[in-house]
């Protein structure tokens, strides 16, 4: 309730701004289409929740969010495309979690996240879900912990490819218990999951909408999830903190941003519309079917979040001296 009395006042803020504006014959943001990149190919979650908080905005902005799929180069392509736009607003970026760990891992890297680009709001957070295959008959976390220190390097772990969010979160499990295990990259998820399901890895750290159904079906057993709150979708899997790793924190996530130097009005103003579209029921039902929890913020909280990101993964990835 406090929410939407405050998100009630900046709107009237903004509408009181608004018709000064057009009192003084200035021109009002937005007058055309905006374009929002996503940069990942068409079809899955990211994708799906970009199109429905676009369609949404554009009811709130009065003009229509066009969605325009740029994949490739681990997001950079898209993501280089959005730092040369015009600071205008009407370049948007769907950003994943390669904006902070592409900065560690990638040296043809062009751009500065936290410099060339403005953050608006964040979207979501979806958690990893750690699971265990049927090669290795492991009830929950503290047995795997203590197989695990028994034999050094005997357990595998899958991951959707090397510096996969996937992976990082496997380094980063490894470094806070203390545990060595043996890393096996894949060319995706879905090949590591299939690898998994089949006994050919041991462990796998897959996002919570790829691999909830298969635990329900008591084809994986989820050994913890990577968040510091238990899921709602699954309230009886304990976190990986609370299983026996303290600090362990590791999560997927989307957010909206645009190049730098885009006017303040405009940022404050994209904010207003995507905290609105979270609000709207069909919205939150696709972040909670692709696994995630609505976790609308402001440009500040966004670029902090982004910050201690850029920071975590990057110790990773030193420690783990993990090159792409």
């Amino acid at each position: 309730m406090q929410r939407r009395h405050v998100l009630g006042c900046i709107a009237a803020s903004l509408g009181a701004a608004v018709s000064g504006a057009r009192a003084a014959g200035q021109t009002v943001f937005p007058t055309r289409p905006i374009r929002l990149i996503v940069p990942l190919a068409v079809g899955g979650g990211t994708d799906l929740v970009s199109r429905l908080v676009a369609m949404e905005m554009s009811r709130q902005l009065g003009q229509s969010v066009v969605v325009e799929n740029i994949a490739g180069g681990s997001t950079t392509i898209a993501t280089s495309s959005v730092v040369r736009a015009a600071p205008d607003g009407y370049t948007m970026l769907t950003g994943t979690p390669s904006l902070s760990i592409n900065p560690s891992l990638r040296k043809d890297l062009r751009y500065d996240a936290l410099k060339d680009l403005q953050p608006v709001s964040l979207l979501s957070r979806v958690p990893y879900v750690l699971v265990a295959g049927p090669s290795r008959k492991v009830r929950n976390l503290a047995e795997l912990l203590e197989l695990a220190r028994s034999k050094p390097g005997s357990i595998s772990v899958g991951s959707p490819g090397i510096g996969s969010g996937g992976h990082l979160a496997a380094e980063l499990f490894q470094m806070l218990s203390g545990v060595k295990l043996l890393h096996v990259p894949y060319k995706g998820s879905g090949p590591a999951l299939n690898d998994l399901r089949a006994g050919q890895i041991d462990l796998l750290f897959g996002t919570s909408p790829a691999v909830t159904n298969l635990i329900e079906q008591n084809l994986l057993t989820a050994l913890g999830v990577s968040t510091t709150a238990r899921m709602s979708t699954l309230p009886m899997v304990p976190t990986i903190a609370e299983g026996g790793v303290p600090g362990f924190e590791a999560t997927s996530w989307y957010g909206i941003f645009v190049p730098a130097k885009t006017p303040l009005s405009v940022v404050n103003r994209l904010n207003v519309a995507v905290a609105a579209a979270l609000q709207n029921q069909r919205v939150t039902d696709a972040i909670r079917t692709d696994g995630g929890e609505p976790s609308p913020s402001t440009p500040e909280e966004l670029q902090a979040y982004l910050a201690r990101e850029i920071n975590k993964w990057s110790t990773v990835i030193k420690k783990a001296g993990i090159q792409s």
